[in-house]
């Protein structure tokens, strides 16, 4: 591993404001700068043209898992094939943090995919416990549980003070996604 700090943080990035995904992005960037490994996987964000799925490969030393489906996931219908998704996407994800391979591990909207029932709150706990002392890993999200919250070592939560979606402004290429 490259990761000269020694000690690998947990972070999370949660909060109704916009910046979660983005703040994750940069510290991805800063790393990928200084040489250290990541590894990001992107829960419910799978078939979509989210700018950072085209820019995040061509970074040295970044490694990219998309999950999930094109539409929105309804959580009142849970569809099999979303959850197998996010089993999958979580399961990669320990194997990344637990490989040696990386210094730095992003679960892109996973607090979202535990609000919905995707996956078990359980199973990113023992992520978080399980993993190795010098690798850094992010969760990022709305709908942060308390229980990551407290096994967190820095949580930040956006808050919306005033959004452009407000004004009935929709999401704009290269801005938003």
């Amino acid at each position: 591993m490259t990761n000269k700090n020694g000690k690998g943080l947990v972070q999370i990035f949660t909060g109704n404001g916009k910046g979660k995904t983005t703040a994750a992005l940069g510290t991805i960037l800063r790393a990928a700068g200084h040489g250290l490994k990541v590894f990001i996987v992107f829960f419910m964000k799978g078939d979509y043209e989210y700018g950072e799925f085209s820019t995040l490969p061509k970074l040295p030393n970044v490694k990219v898992l998309k999950s999930g489906f094109r539409q929105f996931t309804d959580p009142l219908n849970i569809k099999p094939e979303e959850k197998e998704q996010a089993e999958s996407a979580l399961a990669a994800a320990r194997k990344a943090t637990l490989s040696g391979s990386y210094d730095l591990v992003v679960l892109d909207e996973v607090n979202v995919a535990l609000e919905y029932h995707l996956i078990e709150l359980d199973e990113v706990i023992k992520l978080i416990e399980d993993k190795p002392p010098r690798v850094e890993l992010i969760l990022t999200g709305r709908y942060a549980d308390n229980e990551l919250i407290d096994k967190a070592d820095l949580v930040t939560e956006m808050v919306k003070v005033k959004h452009p979606f407000d004004k009935g402004i929709k999401a704009r290429k290269g801005i938003e996604y």
